[in-house]
């Protein structure tokens, strides 16, 4: 038993539920109640044979009429707890005690936990992406129909979209996390988890993000890997889709009672666009199925802001960079002095791809004589391409496709839109 852990304490009549907080003394147990509130239990009273350490731990047993959801942990706030320590909050938890710490997801499919990573997301980088890509292809390969990562949201847009260029997968690759850890009443990783498994269950093949849909506990948005962004810094629904609606959008309420009673996964999912499909060989689960996998990367790639009357020198860094995406303003602008300058890059062999800064819109240097001119220097236009998934396709492009300047201006995997519309 560690602060931390979830626990169930029975004294006589009187049942606590919650998770264990540190106690000055050996004689005591604190525990947080889900209402948010603190409870001194002393051990005496703990009435014998109750579970008064290990928790309520979620049975994970095997049922052949249920689907089997790889758990993949990379860390992140939706598998942390609060580190006493210090009094912030660390990731520490592995694919099995999140299941422990949200038995909710019990009875919804046969769970496999594996953990790649165990760090919070500002720590993500390009190689763990090759690993989790790997991880969530072998578990596909070993029978799973359909894989649920959990990874923390500062960076989780960058790696939904790295899998969604290095995976081809037959079954739904789901990002989920939490903005408030599992220590505090206002913690939205059990929604979170919950909608995520019944979309992994679900009949499409997409890589998502599954967050909150709204402040509330009503509902989930499914977010296309690679046109989702976080847009706020601590609110639940931070995630919104850039320039749509979101995929889809999951109800709590349904994902739980068909979960809870074996009902399909779909029946709670109303989607705003038809998904990819499901490949159906995995939809057997036999483990015939295979993802398509590309995992390279060129990590020589950086993503550049132009910001007026910044100096020219501070580009000095991309040269003898493979790719550079630029985030210009409105269509896809920078100052006329740094034209020359881009030229140079082009000619010295970098890919240079231009995206905006705006959040809605695409780039169309053919307007002006700035973006004219940024043509003739061989600035490639990414159309609505996100800047951030920008630079990972541009990483992926480099290492996998001939001709990746020609691919940054086409769709590859739901980035970028033939054209943009009014959607509101």
């Amino acid at each position: 038993m560690q602060p931390g852990d979830r626990v169930r304490v029975e004294r006589g009549d009187v049942t606590n539920e919650g998770v264990l907080l540190p106690s000055t003394t050996r004689d005591h147990l604190v525990v947080k109640l889900d209402g948010g509130y603190n409870v001194g239990v002393d051990r005496d009273e703990v009435d014998d044979g109750a579970d008064a350490g290990g928790g309520e731990a979620s049975e994970i047993t095997f049922d052949d009429d249920l689907p089997t959801v790889s758990l993949i942990s990379t860390g992140g706030t939706i598998a942390s707890t609060v580190d006493y320590r210090t009094g912030a909050v660390t990731a520490q938890f592995d694919a099995e005690d999140v299941l422990r710490a949200v038995p909710d997801l019990a009875g919804r499919a046969n769970y496999r936990g594996r953990v790649v990573a165990n760090i919070l997301s500002e720590n993500m980088e390009p190689s763990i992406w090759r690993e989790l890509a790997e991880a969530v292809a072998e578990e596909v390969a070993a029978g799973a129909d359909g894989v649920v990562v959990m990874h923390g949201t500062d960076t989780m847009q960058y790696s939904a979209s790295a899998l969604s260029f290095m995976l081809d997968s037959p079954v739904p690759v789901v990002f989920t996390g939490s903005q408030r850890s599992a220590d505090r009443p206002s913690s939205d990783n059990v929604m979170n988890a919950v909608c995520a498994v019944e979309a992994a269950k679900a009949d499409h093949a997409e890589t998502l993000v599954c967050m909150h849909a709204s402040p509330s506990d009503d509902a989930c948005a499914l977010h296309r890997g690679t046109r989702v962004r976080k847009n706020h810094t601590s609110r639940r629904d931070a995630f919104e889709t850039v320039g749509a609606r979101s995929l889809g959008v999951i109800d709590y309420e349904a994902a739980a009672e068909a979960g809870a009673e074996g009902d399909a996964a779909d029946a709670a999912i109303e989607w705003n666009r038809e998904p990819l499909p499901r490949g159906s060989e995995a939809s057997e689960g036999d483990g015939d199925a295979e993802a398509g996998l590309a995992p390279d990367l060129d990590g020589d790639v950086e993503l550049a802001k132009f910001t007026p009357g910044m100096d020219p020198a501070a580009w000095d860094y991309l040269d003898g960079k493979d790719g550079v995406v630029i985030e210009g303003t409105g269509l896809g602008h920078v100052h006329t002095d740094l034209v020359p300058r881009i030229a140079e890059l082009v000619e010295d062999g970098t890919v240079v791809a231009m995206t905006s800064q705006c959040l809605d819109g695409r780039v169309c240097d053919r307007v002006y004589d700035t973006g004219r001119d940024l043509l003739d220097a061989g600035v490639v236009e990414a159309g609505d391409t996100l800047p951030g998934t920008a630079k990972v396709k541009l990483m992926w492009a480099l290492a996998n496709l001939s001709d990746p300047a020609e691919a940054m201006a086409r769709d590859l995997a739901g980035e970028l839109t033939e054209e943009s519309q009014p959607w509101r």
